[in-house]
């Protein structure tokens, strides 16, 4: 790969870069009416999401993604080996055998580029179906109480940018209350179990109620094609309990907006992305 082609990833035009024929990867053109039925049904899918006002503003997800598509997302999850360890607050749990107890996928063509045929073509729609403007809009207007309180009467016009990131928790995985980072705008998490059985393990969102003291007031139910949508805030907390050994996996993806609207802002969104990417590349040389 050529230098001036992984600079090119950097800014967001990745569309480009995967239309070109790649050594051992074939392209196959997507389907855009399929795309726009996707795009489509999960825009409805937050327009139709329940409000929920307390402890702070957020949404409750239903039926996310088409029927059938939630069902091939099922049969064709990636295999433990295609992940990557994640990083920020979980790396400090660990299975016991010493491995990370949270691994991803960022859901970007240059990085489902290894998968096979089959599962490269589902995930690169799913990832380009929640990075559509239409998906985007969809948040801003469903969560324009929280973004207005944050960022005032202007907040349509705080630039968004999405990284979806297909991730798997293992038991042995927790995350202590927080209200995330301030270079995030929007969080949303979407939950993708197979049944009902592990619906325990859904997110608790909390209010705090003193120095370093929260009450639990309420938590998502970890269903299948469900999820949750906040506008992250200084009061936005929220956490995961100790997943226990009854849980074999616990699959969900992570749409983060992050605040793209200053130059160190943009450049950091980009510099990431460029970052992970070529993180991404030498673990798969590696593995080849």
């Amino acid at each position: 790969m050529r230098l001036y082609e992984v600079l090119h990833l950097a800014d967001g035009s990745i569309s480009d870069f995967v239309k070109r024929p790649q050594p051992k990867f074939r392209v196959v053109p997507m389907d855009k009416a399929e795309l726009n039925r996707v795009i489509d049904h999960v825009a409805n899918a937050v327009d139709s999401a329940h409000v929920g006002q307390k402890p702070f503003y957020h949404l409750e997800l239903k039926n996310i993604f088409p029927a059938d598509i939630y069902a091939r997302m099922m049969e064709l999850m990636p295999v433990a080996e295609d992940y990557r360890a994640m990083s920020g607050r979980t790396k400090s749990t660990r299975t016991m055998n010493g491995g990370g107890t949270r691994v991803k996928i960022d859901l970007f063509p240059e990085y489902i580029r290894h998968l096979p045929e089959e599962k490269r073509n589902l995930w690169n729609l799913v990832g380009k179906a929640l990075c559509s403007p239409k998906v985007r809009d969809a948040f801003i207007r469903k969560l324009a109480p929280g973004l207005k309180r944050r960022h005032g009467e202007n907040y349509e016009r705080v630039g968004m940018y999405p990284i979806p990131i297909l991730t798997r928790d293992v038991a042995g995985y927790k995350i202590g209350i927080h209200p995330d980072t301030h270079w995030k705008g929007m969080t949303i998490q979407l939950y993708l179990p197979r049944d009902e059985s592990i619906n325990h393990v859904g997110t608790i969102f909390h209010e705090k109620t003193g120095p370093k003291e929260y009450r639990k007031v309420a938590q998502m139910s970890f269903s299948p094609n469900t999820g949750y949508a906040f506008a992250v805030d200084e009061d936005t907390y929220h956490s995961v309990d100790l997943v226990g050994p009854e849980v074999k996996t616990r699959d969900s993806i992570l749409l983060t907006y992050f605040v793209d609207k200053t130059p160190l802002q943009i450049l950091r969104n980009r510099g990431k992305r460029l970052g992970n990417f070529v993180l991404n590349e030498v673990r798969s040389a590696a593995r080849h």
